[in-house]
């Protein structure tokens, strides 16, 4: 109270609390009204600056040729009162008759030989480098230089492919599919609970197999038995014996939906791989659980087996691949090079390579190590669900939008681009391909898609290199994840 009749009886306003807010725009405010009228006017230029410039760029451009011979020198004070302007240049001994002449615009080579050129790595090509004498590299003149090609492989010719049979017969999403090791069916599985077997050379009905009470997600058939394997949404994984057309086993111990399924080349082994995010290992004879393959975050959606160590690897939606000792149960080496889920595997018939696929990209790893050797050059952009690989080194993609692409196995080079065809009476939106597999030669590729039917590509044999050229351009830089 004494502050205040003290203050009102001076006759002094109080004063306004302000905002550090609002004293800084007061503090800009004043500050642009004292120096807008200066902001066009430029700075007079200083003589003492551009004379220490001018004398650098001078003795930067021009300090090999700045003091030359006495002889030098005189010779070309004969020809010219004005000073010379000459640039030196590294030369051989033979020129010495364009040094005694007197022009003042002369290149007067420096009496240095010539350094040697590197043997360049293309037979018959030089590569030579003009440098100025006395000058650091940083002002060294490539002029000269050629571009070395690049180390990236070039793809090999493939004829593109061509769809000339569609086959229709199921009445739900076709899910899977496997070959017999005869090459003479193969069979498909599908969301409308059955499997069905069908002639290859005429793409005939030959059987239907019912059992399963959900969408049959796995199939592969065994070459040393007369048996079938399938696994599906509903839990379980059944061996079907071809002989009597019926299911012998039946394998439990999944927790959810088994969605990928895979024998084991050289012993009796059935993998399996499911929504519990585990991969279970089945005795086929004893129906015996043998071991559970933990370690994935999420759903395992590809798997396949190899002979020697690692005998196993998984992709799963936890976006990882997975390398497994088969006998002490346990991961050998994790993968993480993926950014989505690797929703699709495919290993190399001959070569000791791998491919995975995501959404993301398609990578290429070694084995048995898992080294990464390099991604394919485009990107599919869309979720791929299905790889093969055929012997001739064409692999085929396939997506969630219909795509199925090309590729030249070695340069990873995307050689045909196909959309699928849905069926008259389908959606647009069923345009997708669940799965698809090369025959045992390679030559048949056979799609299992979203619209119920199952196509059939092959090669075109009208095609040659003339009427369907590679259109390749190497990669200006090999990313090394």
């Amino acid at each position: 109270m004494a502050t205040s009749s003290t203050a009102s009886a001076g006759g002094e306003p109080p004063v306004e609390p302000q905002s550090l807010k609002k004293l800084s725009l007061k503090s800009l405010k004043r500050s642009l009204d004292l120096f807008a009228p200066a902001r066009s006017l430029l700075f007079a230029p200083d003589a003492e600056s551009k004379r220490t410039r001018v004398s650098c760029k001078l003795s930067a451009e021009y300090g090999a040729v700045k003091n030359l011979p006495a002889d030098q020198g005189r010779a070309q004070g004969k020809g010219a009162a004005a000073p010379s302007t000459a640039l030196a240049l590294t030369g051989t001994q033979d020129t010495t008759d364009a040094r005694r002449e007197g022009t003042s615009n002369a290149i007067i080579p420096a009496p240095l030989m010539l350094p040697k050129a590197p043997e360049s790595s293309v037979p018959g090509k030089n590569t030579t480098v003009l440098s100025i004498p006395g000058s650091s590299d940083r002002f060294s003149t490539s002029a000269l230089m050629e571009r070395l090609p690049s180390r990236w492989p070039k793809p090999v010719w493939h004829a593109p492919w061509k769809n000339y049979r569609v086959i229709s017969g199921h009445l739900g999403w076709v899910r899977s599919i496997a070959f017999d090791p005869g090459n003479e069916w193969f069979c498909t599985g599908s969301a409308d609970r059955t499997i069905k077997i069908w002639d290859l050379a005429s793409g005939t009905l030959k059987l239907t197999l019912t059992g399963h009470i959900e969408q049959v997600r796995g199939l592969a058939v065994s070459q040393r038995h007369t048996y079938l394997f399938s696994a599906g949404d509903d839990k379980q994984v059944k061996c079907w014996d071809l002989e009597q057309n019926k299911v012998i086993r039946s394998y439990h111990g999944h927790l959810s939906g088994v969605y990928c399924l895979a024998l084991h080349p050289t012993i009796d082994v059935l993998l399996t791989g499911g929504r519990d995010s585990v991969c279970r290992v089945w005795d086929i004879r004893t129906k015996a659980h043998v071991s559970a393959l933990t370690g994935h975050d999420n759903t395992v959606c590809s798997v396949f087996a190899r002979p020697t160590d690692p005998q196993v690897v998984t992709g799963s939606h936890d976006t990882t691949i997975k390398f497994w000792d088969l006998v002490a149960g346990k991961t050998m080496c994790t993968l993480t090079h993926h950014k989505k889920s690797v929703r699709a595997l495919a290993m190399h018939p001959k070569e000791k390579s791998f491919a995975s696929a995501s959404a993301d990209n398609i990578k290429k790893f070694s084995l048995p190590r898992g080294e990464f050797l390099h991604n394919m050059l485009s990107q599919q952009k869309t979720i791929l669900n299905a790889m093969a690989v055929n012997e001739d080194g064409v692999l085929a993609t396939a997506g969630d939008n219909g795509s199925m692409w090309f590729w030249d196995w070695k340069s990873g080079h995307n050689f045909q681009q196909e959309q699928t065809i849905v069926q008259p009476g389908s959606l647009e939106s069923e345009a997708c391909i669940y799965a698809l597999s090369y025959d045992n030669s390679g030559s048949r590729l056979v799609t299992c898609e979203a619209d119920k039917t199952i196509k059939m590509w092959k090669e075109d044999l009208t095609a040659t290199p003339e009427t369907h050229p590679v259109n390749f351009k190497p990669p200006k830089d090999i990313r090394r994840y």
